[in-house]
C-alpha cells in the first residue's frame, strides 16, 4: 500500500521580526526562519497552521508542489 503524501507549505519570512513581541520572534525561530526572505518547507498540519495564524503578518505562505 502506498503511503499518503503529506501536503507541504512553502513559508517565506518577508518582514523583519526586529521589534516584534518576543513570543512571536520565538515562533519565527521555531519555524526555522532566521533571515529575511528565507523559505522553509513545513507540513500542513494543525501545529504549523497555528504558528502561521500567530505571525502571519510577517510571512508569505504558498502551497509547495
Amino acid at each position: 500500500m502506498a503511503a499518503k503524501k503529506q501536503k507541504m507549505l512553502k513559508i517565506t519570512l518577508v518582514k523583519s521580526p526586529i521589534g516584534a513581541v518576543p513570543k512571536n520572534r520565538a515562533t519565527i525561530e521555531a519555524m526555522g526562519l532566521n533571515k529575511l526572505n528565507k523559505s522553509v518547507l513545513l507540513p500542513d498540519n494543525d501545529a504549523t497552521q497555528g504558528m502561521i495564524r500567530k505571525v502571519g503578518y510577517m510571512l508569505k505562505v504558498e502551497d509547495a508542489e
